[in-house]
């Protein structure tokens, strides 16, 4: 059984509803450590809990069954082509319809999702029992990692009937999309992607959100700050921690970066805790999946707010590497623009989805 003495993070990781950015997790052997997820294992059912066969659903309306002990709650607006909104993070859901897309629900039926490990879905660890840390971390990663939440959108697109589906992924959330198209090109029609997080790749040339949120906090803030990476990034003892605590540790982020956005946040559900951890073993320290999206052929629409903390050209990075993609800026947005500016943001998506899935 492989083991791991000692792990640590370099670089700083931007999540909880604004993406992430570069982590760099080292083994005791020295060596650089490899991302436990690559694009195709999902397609090929390697390294999943569950089959992507759905189980039997159960009675409850608002819950998808997506592995039988997995339940993911849902609710939708609208009615007509049905499209998929996943939510960033990771593992900050949404409470309610998006404003930005009220004007279209006379044509499209929009289906928000909490994932797995956050909002009111299951939320299968809470405490690890086990000393072994490498049995630990692969169990997260099946659990909660990449893979597993990529598998879900498989599992949503199957229970829903859909042939092709149109994703709208926003920050993290549009990281995973962009990752499932690239598992499964044939089953998507159309995306959006708001503010996409920027781990496309790794590590990431913008110098990580953390740091931009650093570099404009006030000087009798920055101890404080500190003291959280050091809390939030102790990978050392990681699996000592509950999923409170986590959650915790997740939510205390977005006091920091409140004190240096004037951004507006819409009501968001219960911040997960494991899930987030999950996303940076599945990363690694080193990949670039850039060459995986290279095979989505559909029509892809990227947005970015002039005035987001996220660099554009971390938006950018998503449009250069998709064949068939467009870039729009609302000039006046922060990372939020389907909330901050609606009417701006639906007639980009109006525009787009209009042109795109006419032809």
């Amino acid at each position: 059984m492989v083991t791991m003495r000692s792990i640590f993070i370099a670089g700083l990781v931007a999540f909880a509803s604004i993406g992430i950015a570069a982590v760099n997790v080292a083994s005791a052997q020295g060596g650089g450590y490899k991302p436990l997820y690559e694009p195709g294992m999902v397609r090929a059912e390697r390294n999943l809990r569950a089959p992507l066969t759905p189980p039997p659903q159960p009675t409850d309306p608002n819950f998808w069954a997506v592995e039988p002990d997995i339940k993911l709650y849902h609710f939708a607006a609208g009615k007509g082509r049905t499209a998929l909104v996943v939510h960033g993070g990771p593992g900050r859901p949404h409470l309610k319809p998006w404003a930005g897309l009220e004007t279209l629900t006379d044509s499209y039926r929009f289906i928000y999702y909490d994932q797995r490990g956050c909002g009111q879905s299951t939320r299968p660890i809470d405490r690890f029992e086990s000393p072994n840390y490498y049995q630990n971390m692969m169990l997260l990663d099946k659990a909660l990692g990449l893979g597993a939440q990529i598998a879900d959108i498989e599992r949503i697109r199957r229970i829903c009937g859909e042939d092709k589906l149109i994703l709208i992924g926003h920050s993290f959330g549009g990281f995973l999309a962009a990752l499932y198209a690239a598992e499964f090109p044939e089953h998507v029609a159309a995306m959006v992607l708001i503010a996409p997080a920027d781990v496309l790749v790794a590590p990431s040339e913008s110098g990580g959100l953390f740091n931009e949120v650093k570099a404009r906090l006030p000087e009798d803030q920055l101890s404080g700050y500190n003291g959280w990476l050091q809390r939030y990034f102790n990978f050392g003892t990681v699996f000592s921690k509950s999923e409170a605590d986590l959650a915790a540790l997740n939510d205390e982020f977005g006091r920091y970066y409140r004190m240096v956005t004037s951004a507006a946040f819409p009501e968001q559900g219960k911040q997960g805790g494991w899930v987030g951890h999950a996303m940076y073993f599945s990363m690694g320290q080193k990949h670039d999946y850039r060459e995986a999206l290279k095979n989505v052929s559909s029509p892809i629409l990227v947005i970015h707010g002039a005035k987001d903390l996220q660099p554009e050209q971390a938006s950018r990075t998503y449009a250069k590497a998709f064949p068939n993609a467009k870039f729009r800026i609302i000039d006046s947005a922060e990372h939020f623009p389907f909330h901050t500016q609606p009417a701006e943001f639906a007639a980009a998506v109006t525009e787009f989805l209009t042109t795109s899935l006419s032809q």
